[in-house]
Parts: structure tokens; C-alpha cells; sequence
């Protein structure tokens, strides 16, 4: 994957960050799309890597605050874009069966919308050089978790958005999506419910997941990159769970 120009959305911590990694330890160029204005994690890969990681302060749910990143990002590439990561997910949101209208949008905005946008701003980059888009989505889009109702459905829209993309986009672009299950990540959820009641967590890691153990963001990134690459040429339109085993649906 050397010399692949590579856009992260969502790039700067957990799932996201360790992606950005991965693509730089194979080579690969990598632009970041953050909301939140943390630079100096680019700072720091580019220093690690001994070479530029781009870094792009937005939200990828205001599509014409992306449209208009994008024509940064063209100009560093010279338009020149082979795989776009969509890592963009919050999975906050009340038990309440119907949320209020506030909830959904803010949910809606998040999981979806700013994968919508990133396809209809970045497609026609990847259309042109054969490329790859790859969606995080979420066990709780596939089965019920106990998630809230507005991140699950939306994580459940995304998927079937990408069924879709990988027909309309065929045979130029190859669309897939990885859906994790429960990951820790420092100073993440998981990581601050096991530091508040561990025995609770390990309970629910024994006897939910058959590995009895979070998944990690590398083993993540490792996924997505096999799926960016050329081993995976014959895949699209898949979705692909890592979930130790937690999911029992076929």
C-alpha cells in the first residue's frame, strides 16, 4: 500500500487513530478529518513516521465546511485519493424507546450524515483511481445490544448505505464496512466503566463475548487495512464483523 493516498475521517483517537497508523506503517500517505482541533497527534505520527500526515479541522457532518476541506485535500494530493475511511461515531443517547426529535438529529448527523457527505464529496476521487471506501459501523446496527435506539439505527442505516454504494459504485469502487464490538480505548467508555465497577465489566466480557475480552482499535485497523488492500480485490459490498464472538446472528 505504499504511495496510496489515504483520507482518515475521524482519525485523531481510539478506532480511528490506530487506522491512520496502520496506513502509515504500510506506506501509505494519510490525511486526518477531525472535528476536534488536535494537531499535535499529527504532530506526533509525522515525527513517528518520519513523514507528513495531513491534518484537516472539520466536521464531516457539515458538508460544506468537508466540500470546502476537500479542495485542500485535492491540492495536497493533486486529486490523487485511493481509500476514504469513514470513522465517524457517537454512541451516546438515552434508554428512552422514542428519543426526542434533538436526539435523533444529533445522532443521525454523526453516524450517518458524515459518511452521506464523505461519499458525495470524495467519490468521484475514488471513482477515478479505482479506490476504496470503507465504513466503521457497529454490532449494535446488526443485532440488539441494548444500545440506544438512535445510534443503533443509524449504525444500521450505514450498512445498508453501503450495500447500496456497492452496486451503484461497481466496478470502479469497492465498498465494505467493518462493525465492531465492544473495544477498549484509553480514557474511552470502556475504559472508565472498568475503572468504576471492573468485576461488572468482566462479568459482561465472560458472558456476552466468547473470547471474554475487548476487542483492541489495532486488531480494528488491521481489518480495515486488509479489506483497503489488493488482497481484498474481490470484496465489496460485505460487511464484516469483529466482535470476539459477542453477535450470534449469521
Amino acid at each position: 500500500m505504499d504511495g496510496l493516498q489515504v483520507v482518515v475521517i475521524g482519525g485523531t483517537n481510539g478506532i480511528g487513530y490506530a487506522i491512520a497508523k496502520g496506513f502509515l506503517t504500510e506506506g501509505s500517505t494519510v490525511h486526518i478529518i477531525s472535528r476536534n482541533s488536535n494537531k499535535e497527534i499529527t504532530d506526533e505520527l509525522t515525527l513517528a513516521f518520519n513523514r507528513r500526515v495531513f491534518f484537516y479541522n472539520c466536521d464531516a457532518a457539515d458538508a460544506e465546511a468537508l466540500a470546502l476541506i476537500s479542495k485542500d485535500i485535492n491540492g495536497n494530493t493533486g486529486g490523487k485519493i485511493d481509500i476514504v475511511n469513514s470513522n465517524v461515531g457517537n454512541g451516546r443517547g438515552s434508554a428512552t424507546p422514542v428519543p426526542p426529535r434533538k436526539e435523533w438529529d444529533l445522532s443521525w448527523n454523526t453516524n450517518f450524515i458524515s459518511a452521506l457527505n464523505a461519499v458525495g464529496i470524495f467519490s468521484e476521487n475514488l471513482i477515478e483511481n479505482n479506490g476504496s471506501l470503507i465504513f466503521i459501523s457497529s454490532i449494535a446496527g446488526m443485532e440488539f445490544l441494548g444500545a440506544p435506539v438512535v445510534y443503533s439505527t443509524a449504525k444500521s442505516a450505514l450498512i445498508s448505505f453501503a450495500k447500496s454504494l456497492s452496486h451503484k459504485l461497481a466496478p470502479k469502487v469497492r465498498v465494505n464496512v467493518v462493525s465492531p464490538g465492544n473495544v477498549w480505548v484509553k480514557n474511552g467508555t470502556w475504559d472508565i466503566k472498568m475503572k468504576e465497577n471492573p468485576e461488572k465489566v468482566q462479568n459482561m466480557l465472560n458472558e456476552k463475548v466468547p473470547l471474554k475480552r475487548f476487542g483492541l482499535p489495532a486488531e480494528v485497523s488491521d481489518l480495515v487495512l486488509f479489506l483497503s488492500s489488493t488482497k481484498a480485490s474481490f470484496i465489496t459490498g460485505g460487511c464484516f464483523v469483529i466482535d470476539g464472538g459477542q453477535t450470534t446472528s449469521f
